[in-house]
């Protein structure tokens, strides 16, 4: 890029730098029940949450983070085999572990669940503040079922080939319950069929459930993707709005969480692998570009923005969105070499080095003003999944685009 110093051969030290300390941070903290992993810090302050702390404190365990975490492991091990052989050790026995506790909570219930008490029984906090023994999921599935099926498959491939179609078949469970108006995205109410049903049509749940399709093919398992093309499909048909270039949360309102959004696209081109028609390829662009510049205020990407307006609705700025832009963009530039698209790539990669990151761990929000101590979903900070999988996204994007002779301005 003219006047850039944008280096994709420096961006990839610098990612696989930032994961390796993140990975390490983590495997040195004490395990909660001596194998979950702990990430439960105030990204503030940087102190560790204790029993005052709450819902927030070592005695609730969050089975979106663990799901998460043995993605990022199981996925980050394999990586690090040649680059580190130490840390890809320390990350397996910790995976290996974890792998097997998750096992067991998801055989015992038939479901992964957002929130467990000390006992390691599903609970869920109402809106009043107090806490309740969550309701058996039964046929609803959720998004804690979705990460839990990607983390157990990611474990499984590396450490016990022999669990994979037990996995499988439940992902396949996930699935089926989000085409049927089975899956319930608010975990923090009781889970009931009635409660499936009576959500809004939100993209969520097919853009997470997206992401297993790159992990499949990673394992060898790529004739279990198929549902990826559907759910692909069946975001653009329904929640792409042509006039703004967005994806609305729900067909027919005006919110649009471009995160999400940013976060779908680089779900879909991973799944594709290089082998989409130009017009979906150009039209993922699109809702790449439009919600990137939509929604990026100065510090980050806000959470929301109108498709009627292009304004932004809430002033908070999590961390995810920016590494999910690296990943998208990324992606996206190794797909079509496009200036703009490496233009996105650079500047969510120095909105998020510059005013986010803490050498191992980022700040969890901002605003305009700086950091606020405003947990988007769960008190525990990133196990390597947003941040730590997405710059992964971008360090192989980033290899394989320094192999290409016809791309000579990503090694300027």
């Amino acid at each position: 890029m003219n006047g850039s110093d944008f280096s994709l051969v420096d961006v990839r030290a610098r990612y696989v730098r930032s994961n390796a300390a993140t990975l390490r941070w983590m495997l040195t903290r004490p395990r909660i029940a001596g194998t979950f992993l702990n990430t439960k810090v105030n990204s503030l302050s940087l102190s560790d949450y204790g029993d005052a702390d709450g819902v927030r404190g070592p005695s609730y365990l969050y089975g979106w983070i663990q799901g998460r975490g043995l993605e990022a492991v199981a996925t980050h091990a394999a990586f690090f085999e040649t680059e580190e052989p130490t840390l890809a050790a320390e990350l397996d026995e910790a995976g290996f572990a974890l792998y097997h506790a998750l096992l067991d909570l998801q055989r015992r219930d038939g479901h992964g669940y957002f929130c467990y008490d000390r006992d390691l029984n599903p609970v869920c906090l109402s809106s009043d503040g107090v806490l309740h023994q969550q309701s058996a999921a039964d046929g609803v599935f959720t998004y804690s079922d979705a990460f839990f099926a990607k983390g157990l498959i990611a474990g499984a491939a590396r450490y016990a080939p022999a669990d994979l179609p037990e996995h499988l078949t439940y992902l396949v469970g996930v699935v089926d319950a989000i085409e049927q108006r089975r899956f319930q995205m608010d975990e923090r109410r009781h889970l009931s069929p009635r409660a499936a049903l009576d959500e809004p049509e939100d993209f969520g749940p097919r853009m997470i459930l997206l992401g297993a399709a790159g992990l499949l093919h990673r394992v060898g398992r790529s004739e279990q993707s198929a549902f990826a093309d559907r759910f692909i499909a069946h975001i653009l048909k329904y929640h792409f709005d042509p006039q703004s270039g967005l994806l609305r949360n729900v067909p027919g309102t005006d919110v649009c969480n471009v995160g999400h959004a940013i976060e779908f696209v680089g779900f879909a081109l991973d799944h594709l692998q290089g082998s989409a028609e130009p017009a979906l390829v150009k039209q993922l662009w699109s809702v790449l570009h439009s919600s990137f510049t939509r929604g990026f205020i100065g510090p980050g990407l806000c959470l929301s923005v109108s498709a009627a307006t292009g304004n932004c609705l809430s002033p908070y700025c999590p961390w995810w969105s920016l590494p999910e832009t690296i990943r998208s963009a990324a992606l996206c530039f190794a797909a079509t070499g496009d200036d703009e698209v490496l233009r996105i790539w650079e500047q969510a990669d120095h909105a998020f080095f510059t005013h986010y990151w803490r050498g191992s761990v980022a700040y969890q929000t901002l605003t305009r003003d700086g950091p606020v101590d405003f947990v988007p979903a769960t008190p525990d900070l990133d196990p390597g999944y947003h941040t730590g999988l997405s710059l992964l996204a971008a360090i192989h994007a980033a290899d394989w685009v320094l192999t290409q002779p016809n791309y000579p301005k990503a090694t300027m």
